[in-house]
């Protein structure tokens, strides 16, 4: 197979590519580095079967060139993390629409396959927990940028589906949950290496709110697999898979983990959320998905617990 991985600079894009080139196929990356690290694929760069365009997906010209010589395209370039979304809301919707768009129009031209991934922020304010597939979204006011990320990964997804009933794409979505890994920076928000970073620095490790939302988090190596084994599971073809862990965890608990994992002496202080982002913001108290469908699918069940993930980061570091 021939791949084209946008985004492919990106903490989950490098691991994808590596997957990829260890199966045998040739890969193709275009990342414009706003997220993403050519540190990320060192390690490949001078593979026979990988080529890389510092690029952006908005370029449509190259897009038209890339996705022709490609079979399946991993979609994975957006705008990544809380903190980038707020910060640079314009550039974000600008990247996870007119991309998209640009991807999904060159895909269907040359019918192409596309693995777009997706996230859990489609379900934005929806209480009904855990998130099935078919669940509604609840997007709080247009004024409050925060739910700007969802909005446009869920036009993403209408995008998708709509070129899929004019064009007969090819085509699966893929809605990724808190995923964490080795080579994730803590510089958009995530949580997970900015925790590690600061028990292992000795700085006070930060909680914003009371610590008592919730998430689910999935190791690097079981997302890769859910994406490899869809990419090439004909009968997900026009389907939509939540991809995730039913392992749920609060903020303040995974503090508590990291601080015994790392045998830190930090300090967890708890930070509104107005002194970390503009007055307004707003957060979901649950985030977590059912994963039934993509079980009965592929058989995909998360092998590496969180406390197993947590030990491998802090063993590899965090950037």
């Amino acid at each position: 197979m021939k791949a084209l991985v946008t985004g492919g600079c990106g903490f989950i894009g490098s691991y994808l590519c590596e997957e990829l080139l260890n199966e045998g196929h040739s890969v193709t990356v275009v990342d414009d580095l706003s997220s993403g690290s050519l540190q990320n694929v060192s390690a490949i760069r001078d593979h026979p079967e990988f080529s890389l365009f510092i690029d952006s997906v908005l370029n449509q010209p190259l897009m038209d060139e890339l996705v022709n010589k490609a079979d399946t395209i991993f979609h994975l370039a957006a705008a990544v993390g809380v903190k980038m979304l707020i910060e640079e809301p314009l550039h974000s919707i600008e990247i996870n629409v007119r991309g998209t768009e640009n991807i999904l129009k060159a895909a269907s031209t040359f019918h192409k396959k596309v693995i777009l991934t997706s996230t859990s922020e489609v379900y934005g304010k929806n209480e009904n927990v855990p998130f099935s597939e078919g669940d509604d979204s609840v997007f709080g006011s247009t004024k409050i940028s925060r739910w700007s990320y969802g909005c446009t990964k869920a036009l993403d997804e209408f995008l998708l589906f709509a070129y899929r009933k004019k064009k007969n794409l090819p085509s699966v979505i893929v809605r990724l949950f808190n995923t964490i890994g080795p080579r994730q920076t803590g510089r958009y928000g995530m949580v997970v290496p900015r925790f590690i970073s600061q028990a292992l620095s000795g700085k006070p490790i930060t909680v914003y709110g009371d610590g008592s939302q919730s998430r689910s988090f999935t190791y690097i190596s079981d997302v890769i697999d859910a994406l490899t084994s869809l990419s090439r599971t004909e009968s997900a073809v026009g389907e939509v898979f939540n991809v995730g862990s039913g392992e749920e965890i609060t903020m303040k608990e995974l503090a508590l983990i990291v601080k015994r994992l790392t045998k830190s002496s930090s300090e967890i202080v708890y930070i509104p959320y107005k002194d970390v982002y503009k007055e307004g913001f707003e957060d979901m108290k649950r985030r977590i998905p059912d994963i039934s469908k993509i079980k009965s699918m592929i058989g995909y069940q998360p092998k590496i617990s969180l406390e197993e993930g947590l030990k491998k980061i802090i063993k590899e570091g965090v950037r």
